[in-house]
Formats: C-alpha cells, structure tokens, sequence
C-alpha cells in the first residue's frame, strides 16, 4: 500500500521554527516534494529532493528559510522551516512521482509531475 504521512504541523508565532516530516512507504521512491495551499490561493511548490544525488530545489519564497532534507534512504523526509511568516500559513502536503522522472528547475514544481499525495498537515503562523 502506498501511503506519504506528513506530520509536525501546528501553530507557531512569525519568527518561529516548525519540522515537517513525511514518511514515504509501498513504492519506490526516486523524490519527494511539499508543496502547500493556503484558503483560496492555488496550490504552491514549496520544495523537492532527489534522492539519487541529493539536489534540492526551493521556491524563491522560502530560499535561506527552509530546508529540505531526507533520512532513512530517502523514505524519511523533512522540511525545516525557520523565520515562519504568516504568509507561510497553509496546509503542507508530501508528493512523489511514480518512478523515476526527470526534474529540473522547471519540472520540480509542477503538481501534474507527482502522483502519490499526502493528506496534509496545517501549518499555522500567527502575527
């Protein structure tokens, strides 16, 4: 059974430091990326790692304040998120691909490139 959980979401004041971590298993699992909605707003790419080589991108919104990395040979994902402004309120989905895709600086951002979906967890910052 394929299942991505996300945990480590919560309330937290503009300033502060969350974790997030997404657990990945019951396929093989080549990237996985967050990306988060906020109410009313499209759905937004936050970050992605390969696990092949380790190369990470960022959302231009988050670049110095998140960091994306992996444990447990890639099945473990996290998201640091320090200095969480409150327009980084939203709820925080896992995502991956079926099986190997190609990413790149474009590629890795596109909902349509991932398959498999956490339920998401809410990330809340107050002001």
């Amino acid at each position: 059974e394929v299942q991505l959980v996300e945990s480590g979401g919560g309330l937290v004041q503009a300033g502060g430091s969350l974790r997030l971590s997404c657990a990945a298993s019951g396929f093989t699992n080549y990237a996985i990326a967050w990306f988060r909605q906020a109410p009313g707003k499209e759905r937004e790419a936050v970050s992605c790692i390969e696990h092949s080589d380790g190369t990470t991108y960022y959302a231009d919104s988050v670049k110095g304040r998140f960091t994306i990395s992996s444990a447990n040979a890639g099945n473990t994902v996290y998201l640091q998120m320090n200095n969480l402004k409150a327009e980084d309120t939203a709820v925080y989905y896992c995502a991956a691909p079926t099986g190997w895709r190609f990413l790149d600086g474009r590629s890795w951002s596109r909902y349509y490139e991932y398959d498999y979906w956490g339920q998401g967890t809410q990330v809340t910052v107050s002001s």
